[in-house]
């Protein structure tokens, strides 16, 4: 996997100088390459930021002003005096922030100090004066360095996640889910699956199925939703004949067809109370009886269920089973809406791109796949998707059809550009978004966060994906651009 220029070029700095106009010559050395630099001028201010901020690079110095001790969540009271400052700034950041390089500012008098620094994992320093031209090539590399370790883990994560097909998993929480699976598939264990509407549930329970020790066994999915208690009560446990009217046959059930294997259960949260009292037995029993019938049946089924309810809610309302609940949340996975992990966006839009550009190609050698400018990228991720996965998918078919049928000059490649996206999406990519539905872990994070850190936080995301771009970064945070200049100042981004 190689490094592209805009990947190594668009790097979170945190620079620690106590001299404004020293911090201002590196920062504006830094910009230039398109790296997006926050400036501080106290080790209080730094340890905030650390605290609080993403940072791929930190470049410190080493001697501040001395100062009084200052209290970290997590790393506890750090000490911060005068003459190694910078080692007090690399102490805290291998705690909070352990995947970011830290480079060292030095007088010269300072090196055996600096050599020092490389025990508490420094990654270089550098004397002032400071050559610009070096300064810039060495924060260049570190960020490189932090970048190819970041995507050598995201390889690691595909290589070990191969077998979970059509599942795209960039984000964080994606992966733990994916790191559950692979814990829980080979047990028994029954798996409750929960997320909104469109998030990819089935595609998590036959995942747990595919890594399963029942894999060679069938999978059977069924949907509880809009169904009577007796049409249900069929489909799940089948029928003998003359069990009810036109009933000239027997019929198993889902329960009985999957047996050996996994049975996924799809809207739990919609099934009649009565019929929750009869599946509560047949879980515990493995046993089932057939409509009509008083014989039982043995069905050896793995059991996953999934809703877009919220069953610990509706167990407190009456509506769902509380003893039927703790039996099927053997193991919760919950789905994160795509609005909480965009990180995933970019990574399931090539992924739609070559799915339906094939599904277009008369044959697989005569397949084209169109490439997608950074502006259809861009307003793609922004958007808040309400429709999650699934409307994503929807919405990359829609553009892949109308890109592939439109004419084109001769030799020109297609591209997937801001025309092809619909109207609605194109018009409500930054702006309008609902009350927002945050997930338990993205509430918690935000605790206790500043509203002037959350902004500073969002100004520098979107910097960064807009490659240190101010008109599109203002465009995408739905402010003047004269606007975003005065924040950038105000915070000391640059």
């Amino acid at each position: 996997m190689s490094v592209t220029r805009n990947e190594k070029l668009a790097a979170q700095v945190l620079i620690v100088e106590d001299e404004p106009d020293h911090a201002e010559v590196m920062s504006d050395a830094l910009r230039k390459p398109g790296h997006v630099c926050t400036v501080v001028t106290s080790v209080a201010a730094a340890l905030e930021e650390l605290r609080l901020g993403t940072f791929d690079v930190i470049v410190t110095d080493l001697r501040m002003p001395a100062s009084a001790g200052v209290s970290v969540p997590g790393v506890g009271t750090v000490a911060a005096d005068g003459a190694d400052a910078g080692l007090r700034v690399l102490e805290a950041a291998r705690t909070l922030q352990p995947a970011a390089e830290v480079v060292l500012v030095t007088a010269h008098g300072d090196v055996p100090t600096a050599r020092a620094a490389f025990k508490l994992g420094v990654y270089d320093f550098i004397q002032k004066p400071l050559d610009l031209e070096v300064f810039r090539n060495l924060i260049n590399r570190a960020a490189e360095t932090v970048l190819l370790r970041h995507q050598n883990d995201t390889l690691k994560d595909e290589l070990d996640n191969a077998s979970f097909a059509g599942i795209v998993a960039q984000s964080e929480p994606m992966r733990r889910i994916l790191r559950t699976i692979k814990t829980v598939a080979a047990s028994n264990i029954p798996v409750l699956i929960t997320g909104e509407s469109g998030t990819g549930k089935e595609l998590i329970a036959a995942a747990v199925h595919r890594n399963s020790r029942r894999a060679s066994g069938r999978y059977v999915a069924f949907n509880c939703a809009g169904q009577s208690e007796t049409l249900l009560e069929d489909a799940l446990f089948g029928h003998v004949r003359g069990a009810f009217t036109g009933a000239d046959k027997e019929r198993s059930g889902v329960f009985e067809y999957a047996d050996g294997g996994t049975l996924f259960l799809d809207e739990i949260g919609d099934m009649p109370m009565t019929m929750q009292a009869k599946l509560l037995r047949v879980l515990e029993s493995g046993e089932v009886i057939r409509l009509g019938s008083n014989e039982t049946r043995h069905a050896d089924v793995r059991f996953v269920s999934a809703t877009n309810r919220d069953l610990k809610a509706m167990c407190a309302a009456g509506t769902f089973r509380e003893d039927l609940y703790f039996r099927i949340k053997g193991t919760h996975v919950h789905i994160p809406a795509l609005r909480e992990r965009r990180e995933d966006i970019p990574a399931l839009v090539n992924f739609a791109v070559d799915r339906f550009a094939a599904e277009m190609a008369p044959s697989p050698a005569e397949t084209i796949v169109p490439a997608v400018t950074d502006a259809a990228m861009m307003r793609l991720t922004a958007y808040r998707w309400p429709g999650n996965v699934r409307q994503l998918l929807n919405v990359v078919q829609n553009m892949v059809v109308m890109c592939l049928g439109e004419e084109r000059p001769h030799g020109q490649p297609p591209v997937l550009d801001l025309r092809h996206i619909p109207d609605d999406v194109r018009s409500d990519a930054a702006s309008d978004e609902p009350e927002a539905h945050v997930a338990d872990g993205a509430a918690s994070s935000l605790a206790g966060t500043t509203l002037e850190q959350i902004e500073k936080r969002a100004i520098r995301e979107t910097l960064r994906l807009t490659a240190g771009n101010r008109e599109q970064a203002a465009k995408l945070l739905g402010i003047g651009e004269r606007t975003l200049y005065r924040k950038l100042k105000e915070y000391g981004l640059k």
